[in-house]
C-alpha cells in the first residue's frame, strides 16, 4: 500500500473536540498507573481496575533499554517483546556464519539460550511523589527563580533524590518530570541484566511485507522475541506474570495496553507546534532520507554488509517513515487549526481565571522557541537529544563517554551530567562495555556520511568543520579515526574509565582526540539549550498549575517511556468507503504472498512454505484496537478485563502517526500480534511445543 496523509481525518476529530476537557475524549490517554481513568472506564465500560489488577499489571510489565516494552508470561522468567525490539541483541550475536535476523533462533534447552551482551529490562516496582520536595529546592519554590540557577537547583535535588533512594532500596532510581514540569516523580525499578534469548521468528515474518506495508493494515506479522530473565545464574520467578488467554480478544471487547511510550507532544504550546513543523521534524525527516541512503549503498556490496547494517537499517527506515506521517499532519491547516483551538480555549479559561504566571509563560515558551532554533543545528551537530548527528559511530560514542567520565566522575554528583550520576552509572557501564561486534567499513560508512552532512550545513570553511576533518576529505578523515581507533577491545576501555583524566592523558587515540577537541563546543551549546529548556519548563509548569486549578489532576500527562496504561476496544474501521475488519487470519498471509507473486518483500520463509497443510488457516493473526499509543510501546502487552494475554503491540496504522500531536479513534489504531496466532506458529510452524507449553501453562 502507498502511505497516505492521515491528517485530514484526524483534524476532523480534534476540531471537534477541541474545546472539550481531555478527560470526556473517548479512549484518550497514556495513563499513570497511579492516577488510572477509573471513572472513564466506569462510565463507558462498566469497569474499573482494582489496585490489585494494577499492580498486578504494573509489576508483570516491563522496559527494554533497547526502546520498547514487554511483558513477563511465565513463572520461569519468559519475557516477550516483538522482533524489532529484540533485534539489537540478535544482530549483536550474529556474524558472517550465523544471521539470526534472517534464520531466526530458538534455544531447546537452558544451556543453548543466548546470553544477551548489554540488554537491560527494568521492572516498575513503586512510585513516589517528590514534586514538593524538587520545587522546594528552585528558588523560592515557585520555579520563578533565573532560569540556570532553577536549572542547577532541580538537578542537585533531583541527584540527591536518586542516590539516597538506589543507597536505600538497592533499585535503579529516577526521577521522572511529568505535565512539563508540573510534577515530579520517583520511579524505582527491578533491574535484570542477564537476559538470554530463547526464540525469534525469521525476520521476514516479524516484518512481512516490509516497508510497504509498514505503518499500515490489514498486517500479517509475527513480530515477537521471547527472552528469560536470569538472576544469580537461575531463571527469575517473577512475582507477577501475565497468563495466556487461549481464547484471545474478540470484536468490540475492552482490552488495555500495558507499556513505555517514548514521547508525546501534546501539551506543547503552538509555537513549538510550529518549530517542529518548520524545523525539527524537517530536519530529522532529512536526516532519516541521508542515513538510509548510506545503508542501502553499503547493504548492496555483499550478502554480509547486508546483514551487518540490516537492524540499524530497519530502525532507520521505521523512524523516516514515522517522521513522514508526522509531518504530514503537521503540515495540515485544519490540524493547525485544531490544535490552535484547544490552545485559545485552554488560554482564555486560563485569562478569565486570572492566572498571571500561565498567561506571560506562553510568551516566554516562543521566546525560548525563537532562541532553540538559532542554536537547534549546531545543538543537534554537536550534542543531540539522543546522539550528535555529526559523529554516527558507536566508537565516537564510546570515546565521548570516556572523555566525559573522566570530567563527570570528578565533580559532585549533584553536579553531573544525567547519564554520569551514581544512579545512572550501572546502566552507563553495561552499554560501555558491551562486547557488541564493531565493523570497521560499517562505522567508516556511517561516519563519512555524517561528516559528509556536517560539512554540506555549516560549509567547509566553518571552524568547527575544519577542526573535525583537519584538512583531510570525510572519506579519508573517517578511515582515519575508525582504523586507528583502539577502543575496540574492551580491556582497554576498562582501563581509560577506571584510570580517569590521567589515563586519558597517556593514552593516543584519534578517536578519543577527537572527542577531546569538540567536547568543549559540545559542551557549550548543550549548556546555551538547556537553558531555553529550562526557561521552557519553568513556563510549562506554571500553565500545569493554572490546568490543575481549572481541571484538577484528572488528566494524562505527555509520554516520558515510563510506564503508562491505556485502553480501547478491538474495532475495526471504514478507510476510502471499505470496511477494514478488526483481525486478520493467518491464511491472509498465503493469499497475500501469491499476490504478489511471491517477490520480496511479501515473500514467505522456508518453514512457512513447508508447513502450510499443518496451520488452521482462520487462526486469528494480527488485530487493531482503539488504544492510545506511540512509539516505546513496541512489545507491550494487550490484555482484557481477567488481566490475560491477548495479544502484543506491535505498530499503529497509518492514522496513527499523527498521535504525537492528538489522539482519534475514529480511523487510528494500534495493532497486536493476536495470542492464538502466536501459539498456531510455535506448535505448527516451528514445532516449538515445550515453548508453547511453557507460555499457556496454567
Amino acid at each position: 500500500m502507498k502511505l497516505r496523509p492521515a491528517s485530514p481525518l484526524l483534524a476532523a476529530l480534534l476540531l471537534t473536540v477541541a474545546l472539550l476537557p481531555s478527560s470526556s475524549l473517548a479512549d484518550e490517554g497514556m495513563w499513570l498507573f497511579t492516577a488510572p481513568p477509573n471513572s472513564q472506564l466506569r462510565e463507558k465500560y462498566g469497569f474499573e481496575p482494582t489496585a490489585e489488577w494494577l499492580g498486578h499489571l504494573q509489576k508483570a510489565s516491563v522496559r527494554f533499554n533497547s526502546g520498547g516494552s514487554g511483558s513477563f508470561v511465565s513463572g520461569n522468567g519468559l519475557v516477550i517483546t516483538n522482533h524489532h525490539v529484540g533485534s539489537d541483541a540478535l544482530q549483536k550475536f550474529g556474524d558472517a556464519q550465523h544471521n539470526y535476523l534472517r534464520d531466526g533462533f530458538y534455544a531447546a534447552s537452558a544451556a543453548e539460550e543466548k546470553r544477551c551482551l548489554d540488554l537491560e529490562l527494568n521492572v516498575l516496582v513503586s512510585i513516589e511523589d517528590v514534586t514538593a520536595r524538587v520545587n522546594a529546592a528552585v528558588a523560592g519554590g515557585n520555579q520563578t527563580g533565573l532560569a540556570v540557577q532553577a536549572m542547577q537547583a532541580r538537578r542537585a535535588v533531583i541527584a540527591e533524590i536518586e542516590k539516597e533512594s538506589k543507597d536505600k532500596t538497592g533499585l535503579r532510581s529516577d526521577v521522572v518530570t511529568l505535565y512539563e514540569g508540573g510534577a515530579y516523580h520517583l520511579y524505582r525499578y527491578k533491574r535484570y541484566t542477564d537476559v538470554r534469548l530463547v526464540f525469534a521468528p525469521e525476520q521476514q515474518i516479524a516484518f512481512y511485507g516490509g516497508d510497504p506495508d509498514n505503518f499500515e493494515y490489514p498486517r500479517y506479522d509475527l513480530d515477537i522475541c521471547i527472552f528469560r530473565a536470569y538472576e544469580n545464574g537461575q531463571p527469575v520467578h517473577p512475582e507477577q506474570y501475565l497468563r495466556w488467554s487461549a481464547g484471545g480478544a474478540q470484536e468490540h471487547d475492552l482490552v488495555f495496553v500495558s507499556g513505555h511510550p517514548g514521547s508525546t507532544s501534546r501539551e506543547v504550546t503552538l509555537d513549538a507546534l510550529r518549530d517542529a513543523r518548520d524545523r525539527s521534524v524537517p530536519h530529522a525527516l532529512a536526516q532519516s532520507y541521508r542515513r538510509e541512503k548510506t545503508l542501502l549503498t553499503y547493504g548492496a556490496r555483499s550478502p554480509e554488509n547486508a546483514r551487518r547494517a540490516r537492524g540499524e537499517l530497519f530502525g532507520v527506515q521505521n523512524g523516516r517513515k514515522g517522521y513522514d506521517g508526522r509531518l504530514a499532519g503537521l503540515l495540515d491547516p485544519e490540524f493547525f487549526a485544531a490544535f490552535a483551538s484547544r490552545e485559545a480555549n485552554l488560554r482564555s479559561r486560563i485569562n478569565a481565571a486570572y492566572f498571571p504566571d500561565a498567561t506571560a509563560a506562553y510568551a516566554k515558551i516562543g521566546e525560548a522557541q525563537a532562541n532553540i532554533a538559532k542554536i537547534g543545528m549546531t545543538y543537534d551537530a554537536l550534542e543531540g537529544r539522543r546522539a550528535p548527528t555529526a559523529f554516527r559511530s558507536t566508537l565516537f560514542r564510546i570515546a565521548r563517554t570516556l572523555v566525559r567520565a573522566a570530567a563527570e566522575k570528578t565533580t559532585s554528583n549533584s553536579a553531573r551530567l544525567p547519564d554520569f550520576r551514581d544512579s545512572s552509572l550501572p546502566s552507563l557501564e553495561l552499554r560501555l562495555f558491551s562486547e557488541e561486534p564493531i565493523y570497521d567499513d560499517l562505522e567508516i560508512a556511517n561516519l563519512t556520511d555524517s561528516l559528509t552532512d556536517l560539512a554540506g550545513e555549516f560549509g567547509t570553511d566553518h571552524p568547527l568543520v575544519r577542526q573535525v576533518l583537519a584538512g583531510k576529505s570525510p572519506a579519508d578523515r573517517a578511515a582515519e579515526l575508525v582504523l586507528g581507533c583502539k577502543l575496540k577491545d574492551v580491556a582497554v576501555r576498562h582501563r581509560l574509565y577506571e584510570g580517569g583524566a590521567e589515563a586519558l592523558k597517556t593514552f593516543s587515540d584519534p578517536m578519543l582526540d577527537l572527542a577531546r577537541t569538540v567536547d568543549p563546543m559540545a559542551r557549550d551549546i548543550r549548556k546555551q539549550y538547556e537553558e531555553q529548556d529550562e526557561a521552557e519548563q519553568q513556563a510549562y509548569a506554571a500553565i500545569a498549575r493554572a490546568r490543575f486549578a481549572l481541571e484538577g489532576t484528572n488528566s494524562y500527562p505527555d509520554a516520558t517511556f515510563t510506564l503508562r496504561l491505556s485502553y480501547g476496544t478491538v474495532e475495526g474501521y471504514q478507510e476510502m468507503g471499505h470496511a477494514v475488519p478488526a483481525f486478520t487470519e493467518i491464511g491472509g498471509i498465503y493469499e497475500r504472498a501469491a499476490k504478489h507473486g511471491g517477490a520480496v518483500p511479501f515473500d514467505l520463509p522456508p518453514r512457512w512454505q513447508e508447513h502450510k497443510d499443518e496451520l488452521k488457516m482462520d487462526t486469528p493473526f494480527n488485530f487493531v484496537c482503539t488504544a492510545d499509543i506511540i512509539g516505546g510501546n513496541s512489545g507491550s502487552p494487550t490484555i482484557n478485563r481477567a488481566g490475560e494475554f491477548v495479544g502484543i503491540i506491535f505498530d499503529g496504522n497509518i492514522q496513527s502517526l499523527s498521535g504525537d500531536y492528538g489522539y482519534s479513534e475514529k480511523q487510528a489504531r494500534a495493532v497486536s500480534v493476536d495470542s492464538r496466532g502466536i501459539i498456531e506458529a510455535l506448535q505448527h510452524v516451528y514445532h516449538v511445543d515445550a515453548l508453547a507449553a511453557e507460555l499457556t501453562a496454567k
